[in-house]
């Protein structure tokens, strides 16, 4: 073939127009409806996210945050867990969990002066009171996350610094003032810990204070996170285990001890004991309380101090706990305050409808017009 037919040939091929090859049953045109089908799926899952991604609060992005963080950790030192994969699917299970309830509140709305139906009501609770499983969620998988980074227990340090501290090891000292009613008592307080969040909570949402409903929340979070993170660095497994066969006898008491036994067996996490979760927590709540509820606080100050207490006495911490666990609580509200403070504006949610945060929005009159409009005369929101 030579130049001038080899030029006209490839001039040729090129103009020829391209037909798909007949299929039997006339599948040819089906690959055009399958792109089709599959870009609206895609497009569809986009904006989902989108959307779940724009209802979301100060808390999910703490959350969400705290669970990458830890996936993070996961993936870079995963030699040093028995099930990697497994805590990964888990967290990416909870993370679309959190996602699925902030964008199906917020697509089906909740206005309890328009009477809400059921499932408004049903998704607007659980939106409003999933963070308390969250905690506990993220509390009992750093039972199999306390060895991420070191393979060891780092106890000698604490009880060497309370030594250092005090003169005497506070677990042993404080049993010579052991009796079945003190033990009760202590354990007593120790139990509040659970209550705390949740009365404060509960107050808040039933008087509607959204925002000051969320910040406590952030503040948790904030705090919980913090203490999450160090716990996986810095395992500590508490006297309870280190300690053991240190002192004469049981801590003996009554009903409220029966039931923290129960608790311990049922519940326990060997680790997570430095900070202690359960100061942190309390100590998120009582900023607060503080802040939001005044009132609450001086009602809840006595019982935190005492629980305080009876973390050292119910062998369950070392002193170092509760310093690291204050500061980390208060960090918790000082940081969650802030990263409240600071994505307020930004949050385009209606307060009317139960969302997380005001804000201000833009309205269109009916002259096509568009003005601005804030909650501020909403006396609750920033309360």
């Amino acid at each position: 073939m030579n130049g001038s037919r080899q030029n006209r040939y490839q001039r040729n091929e090129v103009t020829m127009p391209w037909h798909a090859p007949a299929m039997p049953g006339g599948r040819a045109g089906r690959a055009p409806a399958l792109y089709s089908r599959q870009s609206k799926v895609f497009g569809g899952f986009r904006r989902g996210m989108t959307a779940a991604w724009a209802a979301c609060s100060a808390f999910e992005w703490v959350a969400l945050g705290y669970l990458g963080l830890s996936s993070v950790l996961i993936v870079i030192f995963a030699e040093n867990l028995a099930h990697p994969v497994r805590l990964l699917g888990a967290q990416a299970l909870v993370a679309s969990v959190i996602l699925a309830l902030c964008g199906t509140q917020a697509r089906i709305g909740f206005r309890p002066s328009l009477c809400p139906t059921a499932a408004q009501k049903f998704w607007h609770f659980w939106r409003y009171w999933y963070p308390h499983l969250f905690f506990l969620f993220c509390f009992e998988e750093l039972g199999h996350l306390v060895h991420l980074v070191s393979p060891g227990w780092r106890d000698a340090k604490l009880i060497a610094f309370d030594y250092w501290l005090t003169g005497v090891h506070p677990a042993i000292w404080l049993e010579q003032f052991a009796t079945p009613a003190r033990n009760d008592f202590m354990q007593f307080t120790y139990i509040t810990y659970f209550t705390y969040l949740l009365a404060l909570g509960g107050i808040l949402y039933y008087r509607k204070d959204w925002r000051a409903y969320w910040s406590v929340m952030t503040y948790s979070a904030v705090g919980y996170s913090i203490g999450y993170v160090i716990a996986m660095l810095f395992p500590i497994e508490s006297p309870w285990f280190s300690m053991a066969g240190s002192w004469h006898a049981e801590l003996r008491g009554g009903p409220f001890t029966a039931l923290i036994n129960f608790i311990e067996h049922y519940g326990r996490v060997r680790g997570a004991a430095f900070p202690s979760e359960h100061v942190a927590g309390s100590f998120a709540a009582l900023w607060g309380a503080w802040r939001h509820r005044r009132w609450l606080f001086w009602v809840m100050l006595p019982l935190v101090l005492c629980m305080c207490v009876s973390t050292v006495y119910g062998r369950y911490h070392y002193v170092a706990d509760i310093f690291a666990g204050v500061i980390t609580g208060t960090l918790g509200y000082c940081l969650g305050s802030w990263l409240m403070n600071k994505t307020a504006p930004a949050v385009s949610t209606n307060l009317e409808c139960g969302s997380p945060l005001p804000s201000l929005r833009s309205e269109t009159g009916f002259d096509g017009s568009t003005r601005s409009s804030s909650y501020d005369h909403h006396p609750t929101a920033f309360n």
